[in-house]
């Protein structure tokens, strides 16, 4: 037998119980289920009693798993083997997610040749571990009125990155920055 977790919430202002994970065994309140034997075989609409009773009898867990068909779906499991491997395919899931982390490269209209190659590396080192790039070009006092320059600069960074990125969003003016983002290319 097995512990289910239960969430609480209002109702009306009364507190109902609801649970978040399957029913099992006892906690099955229904007069009929369609019953699955544990290697698959369909036993049929039975009573709730006689399905928990045959489970009972093979030393498993009666679990229903689709509460809204009618009559409900139950199977006759081990509850436990099956949470502890559920438990480990999310695990599994989790471990092979990779958090795109979005980096961010500062650069302004008179960057030196040899600075803006040592950001474009920079900015391939990102790309190749996977992550986005926001390039911004920070104008200062009147630099803003020759945005142009900006755009140009941020053009040329992208054909740099060529190689590595490809250009998500095209450069744009907010303000006294403009943007743009580099996402990594794609594996084939």
């Amino acid at each position: 037998m097995s512990k289910s977790t239960f969430r609480f919430h209002t109702i009306g202002g009364a507190f109902a119980i609801s649970s978040m994970e399957h029913q099992i065994n006892e906690e099955i309140r229904d007069k009929e289920v369609r019953l699955i034997a544990d290697d698959g075989e369909q036993l049929g609409i039975v009573s709730a009693k006689e399905a928990l009773d045959i489970a009972i009898e093979r030393g498993m867990d009666l679990v229903k798993i689709a509460p809204q068909a009618q009559p409900p779906v139950c199977r006759i499991m081990d509850y436990g083997k099956f949470r502890f491997e559920q438990a480990k395919r999310e695990k599994e899931a989790r471990k092979n997610q990779r958090v795109v982390e979005i980096k961010e490269i500062r650069l302004t209209p008179g960057i030196d040749v040899n600075d803006l190659k040592v950001k474009v590396g920079h900015a391939c080192r990102f790309l190749k571990g996977g992550d986005k790039v926001k390039v911004s070009v920070r104008f200062r006092g009147r630099e803003v009125t020759h945005s142009s320059i900006g755009l140009e600069l941020l053009q040329r960074f992208a054909e740099q990155c060529t190689e590595f990125g490809a250009v998500e969003k095209q450069p744009k003016l907010e303000g006294r920055h403009m943007h743009m983002f580099l996402a990594p290319k794609k594996d084939k």
